[in-house]
C-alpha cells in the first residue's frame, strides 16, 4: 500500500520529494493542500487554489523497465488517473503525452522525473495536479477545467487521491509484467488518447505552421507518430509538435 506524507505547503511536491527520496521507500506519496509554485512539462506553471485541488508526487523505486521503455510509467500513471477518475466523470481522455482532459479543456498534467545510474531508472518521480473543487482560475494557463466545474459537485480530495494512487501502486508492478502486458498497458493508453479516432485534426509546428494529420501510434520512448493527410509519416518528441485546440 502507497505511505502518505502530508506537507501543509510546499513550492512543488517533485522538488519536496527529491529532496527526501534517499530517505524514503518505493510507494512513499508526498501530498499538499498547497503548492506555491507548481511545475509542469518543460518549465510550464500549474496553478493550484489552495485546499481544493490535488497536489502530489509518488515515489517509484527501481522500477523494473528500461529506459528506452521509460515512456510506459507515463502511460501507466496516465490510466491509473482516468481510471480513478471514471468512476466519477466518464469521458475522460489522455491527451500526448500525458495531460488528462475532458472535452477540449485541461483537468490534470502529469511531470515525471527520472534518476539513472548504471544504465538502469534508479527512480522515478510522478508529480500529479488534479484540479478538483476549483470554481475560478485566473493564471493565463491555457484551458483549465475542474471536476466541480463539469459536475457541479465537491468531491473529497483524500478518496480521489488514494484512489489514484492504489492504482499507481498496481500499474507499476513491472516486475510481474510480460511482454502481453506491456502491449495490454499501451494499447490501453491508444484506446484513451485524445482525438485518436482514426480523422485528420490539426496540428502546429513551433514555427506556426500548421498541417492536418491522424495519430498512428506513440513509440515505447513516447514519440508521437501522425500520419499526414498526403499519406506521409512523420514522427515527433514532446513539444515538437502541439494540438491546435
Amino acid at each position: 500500500m502507497p505511505r502518505y506524507i502530508l506537507v501543509h505547503e510546499t513550492a512543488s511536491t517533485n522538488s519536496y520529494a527529491s529532496r527526501m527520496a534517499a530517505m524514503l521507500p518505493s510507494g512513499t506519496v508526498i501530498h499538499t493542500p498547497r503548492q506555491t509554485a507548481g511545475r509542469g512539462q518543460r518549465g510550464n506553471s500549474w496553478e493550484m487554489g489552495p485546499d481544493k485541488n490535488l497536489a502530489f508526487t509518488y515515489l517509484l523505486k527501481n522500477p523494473a523497465v528500461a529506459p528506452a521503455k521509460q515512456f510506459y510509467i507515463s502511460e501507466a500513471a496516465s490510466l491509473a488517473i482516468v481510471d480513478a477518475l471514471s468512476v466519477v466523470l466518464p469521458g475522460v481522455t489522455i491527451k500526448w503525452p500525458n495531460d488528462i482532459y475532458y472535452g477540449d479543456r485541461k483537468l490534470a498534467g502529469i511531470l515525471i522525473e527520472h534518476s539513472l545510474t548504471s544504465r538502469q531508472i534508479s527512480q522515478t518521480l510522478i508529480g500529479i495536479g488534479l484540479n478538483v473543487n476549483q470554481q475560478r482560475f485566473v493564471s493565463d494557463a491555457p484551458n483549465p477545467v475542474s471536476l466541480w466545474q463539469i459536475t457541479g459537485e465537491e468531491y473529497d480530495l483524500t478518496e480521489l487521491l488514494h484512489g489514484i494512487c492504489n492504482r499507481i501502486e498496481q500499474y507499476t508492478e513491472f516486475d510481474q509484467y510480460g511482454e502481453s502486458d506491456f502491449a495490454h498497458l499501451h494499447s490501453r493508453y491508444m484506446s484513451h488518447l485524445y482525438r485518436n479516432d482514426g480523422a485528420m485534426h490539426r496540428f502546429a509546428l513551433p514555427s506556426g505552421e500548421q498541417f492536418d494529420a491522424a495519430i498512428d501510434d506513440v513509440r515505447r520512448d513516447g514519440i508521437l507518430t501522425l500520419r499526414h493527410a498526403d499519406g506521409k509519416m512523420g514522427e515527433y518528441a514532446f513539444k515538437e509538435v502541439a494540438f491546435v485546440i
